[in-house]
């Protein structure tokens, strides 16, 4: 069975950098029911806190992270770059111990942003960009889609199945 790599905080999980989650969304039980959910949230496994300050890429692109180009900020002037390279390694890691073919990660996330990311300038600013670990996910074959893409992902695992 196809398994599928989910954001935690679409879960349910409280473990957004606010304390909060997003969630939960009716196709996501299904898979959970199915028993194809891996969750991760990429942050907390790279050992970051819930609630932790608010983090951004400045210039929103996560590409640029994973090739020591920029690093990941918080609001407090903290470079958490090794945080979020220690999660998205960590998710990684399970895709190929599950081999994910898929994953719905957290939209807009610098960790998890497939399509957006804010600009790193805390302004609510979002530009075209990729979050960390969606990078570095992409960059090995995993198609990733976002809590707003929940069709397009159910009818890529159909295409997989």
């Amino acid at each position: 069975m196809q398994k599928i790599l989910v954001s935690r905080c679409l879960l349910g999980h409280r473990v957004r950098y606010d304390g909060g989650a997003s969630g939960p969304f009716a196709q996501l039980n299904q898979w959970i029911a199915e028993g194809r959910v891996v969750p991760l949230c990429p942050e907390v496994a790279g050992g970051l806190p819930t609630p932790r300050a608010a983090a951004e890429i400045p210039g929103g692109q996560g590409a640029e992270v994973l090739d020591g180009q920029a690093s990941v900020i918080t609001t407090d002037g903290e470079d958490v770059s090794a945080a979020f390279l220690s999660g998205a390694w960590q998710a990684l890691e399970l895709v190929q111990k599950h081999a994910i073919r898929i994953a719905v990660l957290k939209a807009n996330s610098p960790s998890c942003g497939n399509l957006l990311t804010y600009d790193g300038t805390f302004s609510g600013v979002k530009v075209a960009g990729e979050g960390v670990t969606a990078a570095l996910l992409k960059r090995h074959g995993v198609q990733v889609f976002s809590e707003l893409e929940l069709i397009e992902a159910a009818l890529a695992l159909r295409a997989l199945s």
